[in-house]
């Protein structure tokens, strides 16, 4: 028996999903979110225990296929050289991400007109810059006014210290002549919202918990439930239901306990990334959406964007922080625009970042042949604990149809939902970008005096941000969702994670992702008496 219909049914409670619920729960409408995993416990993250570094490699992995939890599903990816990461849970992804949170430049909205490739964005960067605001006073980012490589913001708190990484780094990059900047991070510097400050425990990537890194179960969620906002976790949702008009009903989702149920709604938003959205969309086939729900277009699970990763870090003579403090402090957009001389298109950020932890310098070690078995293996790990510090290149993938998400033939989830099945492969264009990557991070560890560099490029596990997969655009044939996220086809229908993206810049996603939730939910409030026209 179907539940009686609420007025806004959101799939999925990350970073996206979070936002849109806060900004429509002011609209006093019935709004509920389903969620495939659950409430985390701080209490219960890696960083409470002295495991917590293998628990990185396993429970708490960025990696769905290694964690294999319950609330997982799994990713078909070996037609890909990089592996799809995520986390399910209330607060997403954001649960494991770095907090590194930089915003897109204008010139990201506009790559079609001034280089002749992918698409321009149906908005600028004007339209997102006021939700970029409410966006960072509800994250809480921490950084340094004035950086002369971005439009000029504040952030509301002060940047991270530098640290010795930091410092050093800087040095290299000053006796090049580039650019660099204190990172702007999601990650509080000082009490915020009812949150404390960062006191340096080292494990971000594993959950914070000291509750300074702003995921979105510790940051929107409680001002949402205070709203009136319902989160039901543990709820898979299976498809998508329509009627003979085009326009959803609701979906079909499974509780914990396998058990089958149908929620009905007058609106349905998906927020669940760039892999699970077009994942659910292509699984909600029917007559009328033959070929997966909204995808008259064609488009939907094509045009995968990842971000290839480069990793070029060096080892030091003298003791760095190691792992201890947040894993990023600076960034460097020296190489962010497009310079035809060289070789490629677009550009890419230097993240830089400190050290690995003890059991990560031993893997990495051994795995790249400076940490030997046998006598001399104590002193090849000293010379490298705490001695390193480095930096990751974030180039710009550009979208291309052939790399897609589609539905897996046999691979399913513990529900029996079909498992996504990821089809991507590099480009030229970002060979020459994660080459240019490595070569020029090269050399600014070398001039900060590293001693040794190790680099992969690009990252096989990198497969962080997911983008593009069910873009916005104001033409139905080359576009899956409108210029405000609503479904061509299906015009109850909206979307706001990273699928809407055109393309996906030199940067993280998770501000710009959650800056256009902001901007498509404040579009709907703005259409209320007109929402479907």
């Amino acid at each position: 028996m179907a539940a009686e219909p609420v007025d806004v049914l959101i799939v999925g409670a990350g970073a996206s999903g979070a936002a849109v619920a806060w900004s429509l729960a002011e609209t006093r409408m019935r709004i509920v979110c389903l969620e495939q995993g659950g409430w985390m416990n701080p209490a219960e993250y890696p960083s409470s225990g002295r495991d917590w570094e293998a628990r990185g490699f396993g429970d708490f992995s960025i990696s769905p296929n290694r964690r294999r939890r319950v609330t997982d599903y799994p990713v078909n990816d070996d037609e890909s050289p990089i592996s799809v990461a995520n986390f399910n849970a209330v607060g997403g992804s954001t649960i494991l991400y770095a907090g590194h949170f930089p915003r897109f430049h204008p010139s990201d909205f506009r790559v079609r007109s001034l280089d002749g490739v992918a698409d321009d964005w149906p908005i600028d960067f004007d339209t997102l810059a006021p939700y970029y605001a409410e966006n960072d006073r509800m994250m809480g980012v921490s950084g340094l006014a004035g950086d002369p490589a971005n439009p000029p913001h504040d952030p509301p708190m002060p940047p991270l210290p530098l640290g010795k990484s930091g410092q050093a780094l800087g040095k290299g990059f000053n006796r090049l002549g580039w650019h660099w900047w204190p990172s702007d991070t999601a990650i509080a510097t000082e009490p915020y919202d009812g949150r404390d400050q960062c006191l340096n425990l080292g494990a971000c990537s594993t959950g914070c918990a000291q509750g300074a890194k702003a995921s979105t179960d510790i940051t929107y969620w409680p001002h949402a439930l205070r709203a009136g906002v319902e989160v039901r976790p543990h709820c898979r949702v299976r498809e998508i239901t329509v009627d003979d008009r085009d326009r959803a009903t609701g979906v079909i989702y499974h509780d914990a306990d396998g058990v089958e149920h149908e929620q009905r709604a007058h609106v349905v938003i998906l927020a669940c990334n760039g892999v699970g959205t077009p994942r659910l969309l292509l699984n909600s086939s029917s007559g009328r959406f033959p070929d997966g729900l909204a995808n008259r277009s064609g488009l939907v699970g094509r045009n995968l964007m990842f971000h290839p990763y480069a990793a070029i870090y060096g080892v030091f003579g003298e003791p760095m922080d190691g792992y201890r403090g947040p894993g990023l402090c600076i960034w460097s957009q020296e190489f962010y625009e497009t310079d035809a001389e060289r070789g490629f298109v677009r550009g890419y950020t230097f993240e830089c970042g400190r050290g690995r932890g003890p059991v990560a310098t031993a893997m990495n070690g051994m795995m790249s042949g400076r940490i030997p078995f046998g006598p001399d293996h104590h002193r090849a790990y000293r010379a490298m604990f705490n001695r390193m510090a480095g930096m990751v290149g974030i180039c710009e993938d550009l979208p291309e149809e052939h790399n897609t998400v589609t539905l897996d033939p046999e691979l399913t989830d513990p529900d029996g939902i079909p498992a996504p099945k990821v089809t991507y492969r590099l480009s030229e264009n970002s060979r020459r970008m994660l080459d240019h990557a490595v070569a020029r991070g090269t050399e600014v560890l070398r001039a900060a005096g590293a001693v040794d560099i190790l680099t992969t490029a690009p990252i096989p596990q990198g497969g962080w941000h997911l983008m593009g997969t069910a873009r916005m655009g104001t033409d139905p044939e080359t576009s899956v969702v409108n210029e405000w996220g609503r479904s061509h086809d299906v015009r109850n229908l909206f979307i706001v994670d990273g699928s809407l993206f055109v393309t996906c810049a030199g940067v993280n996603p998770t501000r710009t992702i959650q800056a256009l939730a902001l901007y498509v939910a404040d579009s709907m409030k703005q259409r209320l008496a007109n929402l479907f026209d």
